[in-house]
């Protein structure tokens, strides 16, 4: 089977070093704390000062300083010897959200403007089933803003991403970049941490989409080894990179499994809408005879490689599915779901209209898994990331310096018809923090916050629940909620995200 080789690290490396060949002077790594401007924002009608030390290059060597920069927010008080909500210049956490959708380029979150955290450009054109382009998604509230009231500092880095090019076309942006950089951009944070406010000790990731990937990513493969050569051709700091805690909405992750766990879900369900949250009723499309054979062919792998894991529940039972794709793996995820709707009828809501709820006496009794499946709607046709045309976002993400797009797969490959290498494989296993959590060489986050919405089509349920259940058996602490009604989206409830995050940091969190 062909492979591609690792061009695109080789192609940034010479990259790096022509820079440095050409003049060009090793950037300085050292904060400087005078290098800020005075901003005075509003949120609810309350101003908040605070100084801003924005487009910060973070490495020595950038490839693309358009991207590979850092942006810090601190509240003016920690200047004044003050404190908020009980965190102080030096104990402060270090909120470090993200901008990444669809693995896409990314400009760093700022605290004022139209960009909120997490949001999610719509990646350009997609293959019928693919993840469309859509309308810019309405505007969330501004978390870096939010979280500055709340008493963070805030850094938000940019990063590369799978369609940036350099100015002589080749691709700098392809699968690891992103990831590289966060990671850079953290080394720099805790390289400078007796410099500037705020406890490096104590950083919190957050992303939506492809940015709560690279939000599990970076809790996943602290200090990896993988990560150290594309990090040394940056001239990333001398420091570690591993993080506090992980908050994730949606994480598009698992990427070498993700196809199976959509079939395995959705397989039965010949119908798909490819509509985004501003399409409120597309038309539905009919998947073609052969999509149908597709989706029955990666549904039949997605129980090996459940089973493969071990993974077990609470009460220390193991998960598993037959060969037909049942199992008491699907009741676990059932049990999320029911713990939702729960929730949510203890809000108040009115749930009687769900055919697919028993609730009875005020309580939430079961849920029909698979009227409950129909209900949401297949999004994607089959494979729906690797896909056998290679026009999928991923497929792009996991290109080469010189080649556009790259089946990641040995099914898609071997079903594709576009005669094409495989990715490295390597580079499939650093974009998956499946492979890294707990091991011997990751120095993987104590905390983590995941968030899948209920109505979440985008990836199958068994994505977030199969990471939550492995950091779980893991020994890691771990909050996973699939929010009822909810979409594919992120940061919609800021204030339980924050009292999460003073829990972990106010009571002894370590």
């Amino acid at each position: 089977m062909e492979t591609a080789n690792l061009k695109s690290f080789a192609f940034v490396t010479l990259l790096s070093l022509a820079n440095l060949a050409f003049g060009q002077k090793p950037l300085s790594l050292v904060f400087n704390a005078k290098n800020f401007s005075h901003q005075e924002l509003t949120l609810n009608g309350k101003t908040i000062k605070v100084r801003a030390y924005e487009n910060i290059i973070y490495v020595q060597n950038p490839v693309d300083t358009a991207y590979q920069k850092l942006n810090i927010y601190v509240p003016e008080a920690y200047y004044q010897g003050l404190s908020i909500n009980g965190y102080t210049a030096a104990t402060a956490p270090i909120f470090f959200p993200n901008n990444v959708g669809g693995y896409m380029p990314a400009q760093p979150a700022k605290a004022r403007g139209n960009a909120p955290s997490g949001a999610m450009p719509a990646p350009p054109g997609g293959a019928p089933g693919q993840t469309p382009a859509v309308p810019a998604r309405p505007t969330r509230p501004n978390t870096v803003l939010e979280a500055l009231a709340h008493g963070y500092v805030v850094a938000s880095a940019g990063a590369r991403g799978r369609s940036l090019k350099d100015a002589i076309g080749k691709f700098t942006g392809k699968a690891p970049a992103g990831i590289v950089d966060l990671k850079a951009a953290v080394r720099y944070l805790v390289f400078n941490d007796k410099k500037m406010p705020g406890d490096a000790r104590k950083i919190i990731s957050n992303g939506t989409s492809a940015g709560g990937a690279m939000s599990t990513l970076l809790g996943a493969t602290g200090n990896h080894p993988d990560y150290e050569p594309y990090l040394k051709a940056l001239g990333a700091a001398k420091a570690t990179d591993h993080i506090f805690a992980v908050s994730a909405y949606c994480p598009i992750i698992n990427l070498d499994n993700s196809d199976a766990a959509y079939e395995w879900q959705f397989e039965g369900i010949h119908t798909y809408k490819r509509g985004g949250p501003m399409q409120n009723n597309p038309p539905a499309a009919a998947l073609s005879a052969e999509q149908i054979a597709v989706s029955q062919q990666l549904k039949v792998l997605f129980p090996a490689y459940l089973n493969g894991l071990k993974l077990k529940d609470k009460s220390g039972a193991l998960l598993s599915l037959d060969k037909d794709g049942n199992g008491n793996f699907k009741e676990w995820i059932k049990s999320y779901l029911i713990a939702s709707a729960k929730k949510e009828l203890d809000k108040g809501t009115d749930l009687s209209s769900f055919a697919f709820l028993s609730i009875s006496n005020g309580k939430v009794n079961a849920l029909d898994y698979n009227a409950y499946i129909k209900y949401i709607e297949r999004m994607k046709t089959p494979p729906a990331f690797d896909a056998l045309d290679m026009t999928s976002p991923e497929n792009n993400l996991f290109g080469t310096a010189t080649i556009p797009n790259l089946h990641f797969t040995s099914f898609a490959q071997e079903q594709s018809k576009a005669a094409s290498p495989l990715a490295d494989p390597l580079l499939v296993k650093m974009m998956n923090p499946m492979h890294y959590i707990g091991t011997p060489q990751s120095a993987t986050s104590k905390h983590w916050r995941i968030r899948h919405g209920a109505k979440d089509k985008d990836t199958s349920f068994a994505i977030p629940v199969m990471l939550a259940t492995l950091l779980e058996n893991k020994g890691y602490d771990v909050s996973l909620e699939l929010p009822w009604e909810k979409p594919h989206s992120g940061d919609y409830d800021l204030n339980e995200l924050f009292a999460w995050i003073d829990g972990i940091c106010k009571k002894g969190g370590k």
